[in-house]
């Protein structure tokens, strides 16, 4: 048995940053490409450019720099600011869990694997992005 939890966080208009645009990020920080980030996920590019652009209008601050194609190639690279907003998530997480794990402790008196909720790739995904 295991403990399964996610998080997220909102804004006033709903839903601002959370699991699934984090992995987006990672993809774009791993590739330099939202497309090749979104197909390792299994994920329509034009999802994955609404989840970034939602992200964007509700946290007030743009995630990625896009760079249009042409002899250079394109791409997307993560803003300074979407690169903080991941670190401070993955502490986020991290001492969730801790504090998740000691709570079941506490009140089961036994200890259990605690499991951040994560996504996993569909089969059309090329690549496992986040191991």
């Amino acid at each position: 048995m295991r403990l399964v939890y996610k998080i997220w966080l909102e804004s006033g208009d709903g839903r601002a940053f959370g699991e699934g645009p984090y992995r987006l990020l990672k993809g774009v920080e791993l590739t330099g490409s939202l497309w090749e980030a979104a197909a390792a996920l299994g994920m329509a590019y034009s999802k994955a450019r609404r989840i970034i652009v939602s992200c964007e209008r509700n946290l007030g601050f743009s995630l990625i720099h896009r760079k249009i194609g042409g002899a250079s190639g394109g791409g997307s690279e993560v803003t300074a600011e979407a690169t903080r907003l991941m670190r401070v998530y993955e502490t986020l997480r991290a001492d969730t869990e801790d504090i998740i794990t000691n709570a079941y402790r506490k009140c089961f008196g036994t200890s259990i694997q605690v499991q951040f909720y994560t996504i996993t790739p569909h089969k059309r995904g090329r690549k496992n992005l986040m191991g």
